[in-house]
């Protein structure tokens, strides 16, 4: 609070040097006005900030509750209990309107599409590009990235609304301070939690080019929520069975939260790594004077949050998943010598994914799906089916499904090989691998940078290469 007061009474005494000069250079009346609505600024920002000796201190609530929202010991916990509230209902209340839009776009759309376009007689393969492919992967696409979007970016411009995240960039800023990064950049990698590509496109509020070129490369670490269904999956179905059955939800959320909290650390760690080397420089003076607190535009945040943000990302999610599910239908359906694209590509990715503790099954899901990180499940599981030669799951060769039920989840994964480490190992490669194709396209858009945009693709790959090598290493060596 020390540093608000510090900060707001500097304010004063540049209006009043301000006033000052308008003083001596503006003829007539004008200055008069100019001057009057400087001193009036003036006033109610010391009547705010100021105690005058003598006097009792003007009661203020934003005051009271900065002395608790911004203090040492009651500022972080609060934070991350809000935090982890938004995370939640954002999880928790997306899981109902997925499923209900999956029923209505895969469970009876299209089986009503593959029916129409076989009665009017369309080739086979062209059925398989257009609708086992490019309609399905925009189905996935919508049904699992609609809701959660829908849901958080409401709640993250609310919060913006009240005045509660310049408190958040406060807290943090002394921490991204060490790291030679912006405090700002909080408030961007808070809102890389809900989609990347929105994260990317937050940067702009930080006016250093370094800094922010910083914000953009780490943007990744924060997982997105395309990413979320694939880190509660493995730990509900492969870590939550590993503690007693009461404990075992408890369990699969600490180690989803371990992984989020990871991401938060390698954001760190790589803009100290960069602040020291490629991106040298000053850390720019971070001057913030905290708006007061106000009730909510609610309409406001319902255009800026669904309209600017939620629609803009989902339309370029669907451009890039359209090609995408073509891509994949291909692989799995176009053969030589009998043996489709997709069994050569796992064949020759085994090896390389067994060094790192996964399998060529999903590293393949990994590069095929690179426009969506929503249809990389499907994609594992119509895979999969594939190499086992299981029968009686999804909805024919080469087609993307999804599977509700645990049990069968966990039988299907364990017949491709899925151990403990292999799910463990794809939770941080899921955390650290490279950002999907609507982030890169906006990464590129916002730098206007070839070489930048490669390195904020590539960077995150290696990284989780790297440490999934060595837990794989570990694993192997303990076990």
């Amino acid at each position: 609070m020390n540093a608000i007061a510090n900060f707001q009474a500097a304010s004063v005494e540049d209006l009043l040097s301000a006033a000052q000069r308008l003083r001596q250079g503006i003829p007539g009346d004008l200055h008069e006005h100019v001057v009057e609505a400087i001193y009036g600024d003036a006033a109610r920002i010391a009547d705010r900030a100021v105690t005058r000796p003598g006097a009792p201190a003007r009661p203020a609530v934003d005051r009271t509750i900065d002395r608790i929202v911004t203090s040492r010991v009651w500022g972080f916990p609060i934070m991350l209990v809000l935090f982890t509230v938004v995370f939640w209902v954002t999880i928790s209340g997306a899981n109902v309107p997925s499923q209900m839009i999956s029923s209505v776009l895969v469970d009876r759309l299209y089986p009503w599409l593959r029916e129409t376009a076989a009665s009017v007689g369309l080739p086979w393969w062209l059925r398989g590009v257009l609708i086992d492919g490019m309609y399905l992967a925009t189905a996935w696409v919508v049904s699992v990235m609609l809701p959660p979007m829908a849901i958080f970016f409401p709640l993250f411009t609310l919060l913006e609304d009240l005045g509660y995240l310049p408190r958040v960039a406060f807290n943090l800023d002394n921490l991204f301070k060490k790291a030679g990064a912006h405090g700002k950049q909080s408030m961007s990698m808070m809102m890389g939690f809900g989609c990347n590509a929105a994260g990317v496109v937050a940067t702009r509020i930080i006016d250093s080019p370094r800094e922010r070129l910083l914000a953009i490369i780490t943007n990744n670490f924060a997982l997105c929520n395309g990413r979320w269904p694939t880190q509660v999956l493995m730990a509900t179905v492969f870590i939550g069975c590993l503690a007693p059955s009461h404990l075992g939800g408890l369990t699969a959320a600490v180690a989803v939260t371990a992984v989020a909290a990871l991401g938060v650390g390698m954001t760190f760690l790589v803009s100290w790594g960069l602040s020291r080397s490629v991106l040298r420089g000053e850390v720019s003076t971070f001057s913030l004077e905290l708006p007061p607190y106000r009730p909510p535009r609610l309409w406001q945040t319902l255009y800026s949050s669904l309209i600017d943000r939620t629609i803009f990302v989902l339309w370029r999610a669907v451009v890039f998943a359209l090609p995408a599910g073509a891509v994949i239908w291909l692989f799995a359906n176009v053969r030589i010598g009998g043996v489709s694209l997709a069994n050569y590509a796992i064949d020759w990715l085994n090896p390389v994914g067994v060094l790192l503790g996964l399998n060529g099954v999903i590293l393949l899901a990994y590069i095929i799906a690179i426009p969506a990180n929503e249809i990389v499940i499907p994609t594992v599981l119509m895979l999969t089916v594939m190499v086992t030669g299981m029968t009686g799951l999804g909805h024919g060769a080469g087609v993307m499904f999804d599977l509700r039920d645990e049990a069968t989840l966990k039988t299907l994964l364990q017949a491709g090989g899925w151990t403990t480490l292999t799910a463990v190992n794809l939770m941080l490669f899921s955390l650290l691998h490279n950002p999907c194709s609507t982030t890169i396209y906006t990464i590129y858009k916002e730098t206007g940078s070839r070489r930048w945009t490669v390195v904020a693709s590539l960077l995150p790959l290696a990284l989780g290469v790297v440490v999934c090598a060595a837990v794989a290493a570990v694993w192997r060596w303990l076990g």
